[in-house]
């Protein structure tokens, strides 16, 4: 495989959005392959050398050269590929090979003229009948026919090729350069009008040599100057006048690479040309200035490439951001080129800009960004945190292992995460534009959905115990001082947005952070304090308080169930509902669709407590059936327990096994024993949960079995007392499972016996007591 830099290539494909996706950087090579039958392209990989491409050397396809480095052509209809080379003599010598198997001339920049598919059939049989096309004299008295002619041949692209190869020779273009030149002189407003429809016309011909004569620095103002006398327009646009002396290019570090320099001028005019001096193109016209994109992109690519590989600039660059004795308008321009850079740096694929923010994160941009973040002036602050988005979006994972190192070294306020999570907190414009954009940042940080796991560790459990130890509390601090008391001590509209934004990252914590967001909800109350914003005068934060409780009701978990039923948490939102009446508006409906989710789900404690505690309240609403559908609900609940035998009202983990009727009973048991949270940190996490909740009726413990059997009562309507802990050293040894029926003086029992039961019977009193439940009786005597 060749190594030499020459012959060293970027592969590229255009896709359905007509964007060039880069497909591997490899070493390039011709040869003849047995398979394929003829000489071919082949591209190996620069990683592994694996095969990139493999294509062979058609005669009839059309091979373009562009900018000296680039070869494209087309394998099919709706297949473009492109290689980009890295230097010249490269890709000059691939480019003989082509024309050498086609028979055509290297000198030439195209090796087939470019055919519509309507005139596929007729170009294949004649190629060389449409006759050269010869352009009228270039004189100021024949520029209205030079136009028309230009005109004329758009629709063809037979024509449009012979155009463009027309307008290549003898030096055409500087020629009508120089009749510019004369017009302006002259005033000759008729001449100029003509001439921007002639530069127009030769966009559109969609040439990439035609581009390369007009973009250098020599004719690129000129052709811009006769863009600016559009007919159109009562006066001219100064284009020229804006680029020269407004538009100035600003070397905060000077860039001692000339071609680099000259490239970053060329892209900026060129990408100017396209933005502002073009009319706006109809759809026809936007596909014929594809190779104008093209030609953008390709020139992004290879300054972002120029610019990463020289290790001195970047160097230089990163130690003034990083240098505190930096003057503000500095720092303030290193911060806007390097917002630049970034956003040069989406044109590129995946695989080069994973290695564009890794040569970005070696140079230290998240410790420059540390300062720039904190600095007063909005635009350098605005520009870091563009910045810092481009970084996260890319590579979260980057930016969480340096918030991880820098826990080892430095205080809780002076963390990344922090500073990020106060910029948010202290945005000084009324809307909040940079705290959502930061809010956006935070939640990709803290997403476990793109969080990596390695055989050594998992970076879910390591970041968010960090997180929830070292930054939750800078995040809710602001929401917990304004709702300290029973309403907001602050409700005006920016705390009011900023409180709509914190809310929303704690409702995604709610939804993806399990067990974490269960123990701070618990420990700070938190649930309460939200709901405290259900009095705010903004309908928009009283939605974001309501949301974040639908999401907790949604997670239909028994834990937080038990959590709002005693803290009587739907009293808010039986206040709020109350206060809205009959208004037909967003709260309304919300609130509505919140009870109506309970009784679907049939969420039985939510049901009994809501139908207990507020029913004089919901029998008031009749325009809608859910508390109704609730109160039916409640109500056949309540007969069902009403139906329910003494026995049935046992849990059948603590019944005798002799009274099990058959195997789905053992469903019951393991349902009491593992009806627990199934996060990834069960267990013991489970247990603190559990502890930190006070015990109440609904939150009985299953592994407690002695609590539950002081609520068991003898036949006399007395407490028996409880039995021993199962296995506890007092206690008979634990049940044997016997494999066969065993017989007693009293005839055949169930399949499982207690050998100890007569012990038993004896000590609690020496017989068998006749008030035992009727329903046991009736079972031993059949």
């Amino acid at each position: 495989m060749a190594t030499d830099t020459r012959r060293r290539v970027k592969l590229y494909t255009l896709n359905d959005d007509r964007q060039w996706d880069d497909r591997g950087t490899g070493h390039v090579s011709s040869s003849y392959v047995e398979r394929l039958k003829g000489m071919c392209l082949l591209v190996r990989a620069e990683s592994d050398g694996s095969l990139l491409l493999e294509s062979k050397i058609l005669i009839d396809t059309a091979y373009q050269k562009q900018q000296d480095t680039l070869i494209v052509w087309s394998e099919t209809d709706n297949y473009d590929l492109a290689l980009s080379f890295q230097e010249k003599a490269g890709c000059d010598e691939i480019w003989e090979k082509i024309c050498q198997v086609q028979g055509k001339d290297p000198s030439r920049d195209i090796t087939q003229d470019l055919v519509e598919e309507s005139e596929d059939e007729h170009f294949e049989t004649m190629p060389d009948t449409v006759p050269a096309i010869e352009l009228p004299a270039c004189e100021l008295s024949r520029l209205e026919e030079i136009s028309e002619l230009i005109q004329s041949v758009l629709p063809s692209p037979i024509r449009r090729e012979k155009v463009s190869v027309a307008l290549e020779n003898e030096g055409y273009l500087k020629k009508l350069i120089e009749v510019f030149h004369m017009c302006e002189d002259l005033e000759n407003t008729e001449g100029l009008h003509h001439l921007y429809e002639i530069f127009k016309n030769i966009f559109l011909l969609n040439k990439n040599s035609l581009f390369e004569i007009m973009f250098a620095d020599e004719m690129i103002f000129d052709v811009i100057g006769c863009l600016e006398y559009d007919p159109s327009l009562a006066q001219p646009t100064r284009h020229r006048k804006y680029l020269r002396s407004t538009a100035r290019f600003k070397e905060v570090i000077p860039i001692t690479n000339n071609a680099l320099r000259q490239k970053i001028h060329q892209t900026y005019r060129v990408q100017y040309i396209q933005d502002v001096v073009l009319p706006t193109p109809s759809v026809f016209e936007e596909n014929m200035l594809s190779t104008l994109t093209s030609f953008i992109f390709f020139n992004k690519v290879e300054i972002v490439s120029m610019l990463q590989d020289d290790e001195q600039y970047l160097t230089e660059l990163f130690s003034k951001l990083k240098d505190d004795n930096t003057d503000e308008i500095t720092r303030r321009d290193l911060v806007l080129f390097l917002k630049e850079f970034c956003i040069f740096s989406q044109t590129l694929q995946p695989l080069s800009r994973d290695s564009f923010f890794k040569t970005l994160s070696s140079m230290g941009i998240l410790q420059a960004l540390e300062i720039t973040l904190g600095v007063e002036a909005d635009d350098v602050r605005s520009a870091s945190i563009d910045i810092l988005s481009y970084v996260v979006e890319f590579s979260p994972s980057m930016v969480r292992e340096f918030i991880l190192q820098q826990s080892n070294t430095q205080e809780d306020d002076q963390l990344f995460i922090n500073l990020v999570i106060e910029q948010m907190i202290y945005d000084t414009d009324p809307e909040l534009g940079s705290a959502m954009q930061l809010m956006g940042i935070i939640r990709l940080l803290i997403d476990p959905e793109n969080m990596m796991a390695t055989v050594n560790k998992t970076e879910k459990t390591e970041f968010l115990s960090f997180f929830y130890k070292h930054s939750m509390h800078v995040l809710t601090a602001a929401l917990l001082a304004n709702t300290a008391d029973d309403k907001p001590n602050k409700d005006d509209y920016q705390t009011a947005q900023l409180l709509s934004l914190i809310l929303e990252l704690l409702s995604f914590c709610v939804e993806h952070h399990t067990y974490h967001m269960k123990n701070y909800i618990l420990s700070k109350d938190l649930l309460r304090r939200v709901l405290v914003l259900l009095k705010s005068r903004h309908t928009f934060l009283v939605l974001c308080a309501l949301r974040f409780m639908r999401r907790i009701i949604g997670l239909k978990e028994d834990f937080y169930n038990r959590y709002i039923i005693r803290g009587n948490l739907f009293q808010p939102i039986f206040d709020a509902f109350k206060q809205n009446g009959k208004r037909y508006n967003l709260l309304n409906s919300a609130i509505l669709e919140m009870f109506e989710f309970i009784k679907l789900e049939d969420m039985k404690a939510l049901v009994g407590h809501i139908v207990e505690n507020y029913q004089k309240l919901i029998e008031t609403v009749d325009y809608v059936q859910t508390f109704k559908s609730l109160k039916l609900r409640y109500e056949q609940q309540q007969d069902r327990h009403k139906d329910r035998s003494p026995l049935d009202s046992v849990p059948s983990l603590f019944r005798n096994n002799r009274f099990r009727k058959d195997a789905r009973a053992l469903d019951e048991d393991e349902e009491m024993w593992f009806n627990e949270d199934d996060d990834d940190e069960a267990g013991k996490e489970n247990e603190h949960q559990e502890s930190l909740l006070n015990r109440s009726p609904l939150g009985i413990s299953v592994k407690s079995p002695p609590v539950l059997l002081n609520n068991f009562t003898n036949g006399n309507g007395s407490s028996s007392p409880p039995p021993p802990p199962l296995n506890s050293p007092s206690s008979p040894s634990a049940p044997e499972v016997v494999e066969s029926p065993v017989k007693k003086a009293g005839g055949l029992v169930g399949l499982v016996d207690y050998p100890d039961d007569d012990d038993s019977e004896e000590d609690d009193g020496g017989e068998e007591s006749d008030d035992s439940p009727a329903s046991k009786r009736p079972r031993l005597s059949t």
